[in-house]
Formats: C-alpha cells, sequence, structure tokens
C-alpha cells in the first residue's frame, strides 16, 4: 500500500468511527445518507481475530438482496471488511432501524457488470475509484436469512 493510501485508509478509519457512533445513537436518523447515497452499518467477524466488527458503508438493493461495492477508495487491497467476508460469510446489518442475518458473497462474473452498474448508479464515483487500482472492485451480495 502506497503511502497516500495509507493516509487515506487511515482518514477514512477515522471518520468512519465518528460515522458509525451516530448511526447506531440514532438508529440511521444519523448518518443514513452519505454524499447523497443510503448507508447501513455491516456487522461481520474479523478474520483474525474473531471479534465482531461493525462499519458504515453504502449499499444499494437487488430484489430483498442488499449490494455493496468493496472499493477502499480504489486502494490496491481490499477493504478488511471484505477479507472478513472471505473468511465467515455470516454477517448482521442494520438499515436505520431494521436489523438482519444474511449470508455474504461477491457477485459472480455473470451477475457483476449488471450489479455494478447499479451501484454506480447508487454512487458513481465508483466507477472513479475502479480506474484508480488494478484489482477489479468486488460487488457483494448480502442475502438476508432468519
Amino acid at each position: 500500500m502506497s503511502e497516500r493510501e495509507r493516509e487515506r485508509t487511515e482518514i477514512v478509519r477515522r471518520t468512519s468511527k465518528d460515522h458509525l457512533r451516530q448511526y447506531l445513537e440514532s438508529n440511521g436518523a444519523e448518518g443514513g445518507i452519505f454524499r447523497g447515497a443510503p448507508i447501513l452499518v455491516l456487522t461481520t467477524t474479523g478474520w483474525k481475530s474473531g471479534e465482531k466488527r461493525s462499519v458504515p458503508l453504502m449499499f444499494g438493493r437487488d430484489g430483498d438482496n442488499y449490494l455493496l461495492v468493496a472499493s477502499l477508495g480504489g486502494a490496491q487491497d481490499h477493504p478488511f471488511w471484505y477479507r472478513n467476508l472471505a473468511a465467515n460469510p455470516e454477517v448482521e446489518i442494520q438499515d436505520r432501524d431494521v436489523k438482519l442475518r444474511a449470508r455474504a458473497r461477491t457477485a459472480t462474473a455473470e451477475e457483476r457488470p449488471r450489479l455494478w452498474a447499479l451501484m454506480n448508479e447508487v454512487y458513481p464515483t465508483y466507477a472513479e475509484y475502479q480506474t484508480r487500482t488494478d484489482r477489479e472492485i468486488p460487488v457483494v451480495v448480502l442475502e438476508p436469512h432468519d
């Protein structure tokens, strides 16, 4: 990771902590929209620590499913939350005052173009982020379940 990416990642982490606190304290009344995009809280299990980790993220919808983009602003590495999903795909979602359990998966090669386009409607800057990295930025599908 370059020095610039490290600095950008640190700014995102600090901002995310404040955003998360506001969102959770208000059930999304504060922090439920960021830069015009809806926000949910994703809770994963740490791939190394085994501890619960929560992060506010922009999301889209595809039917009953929730969609996320593992962009990290176009960094060369995947965000930690995405690595956590690879180790343990069972997650919790908070969409304002609605709390759900879900199973996460990376969009297949066949469905990714359509889902990527949907997410670029939610937040058009994702297309710019893709130009910053050599990795294909994953689209994550969260499938709610009981």
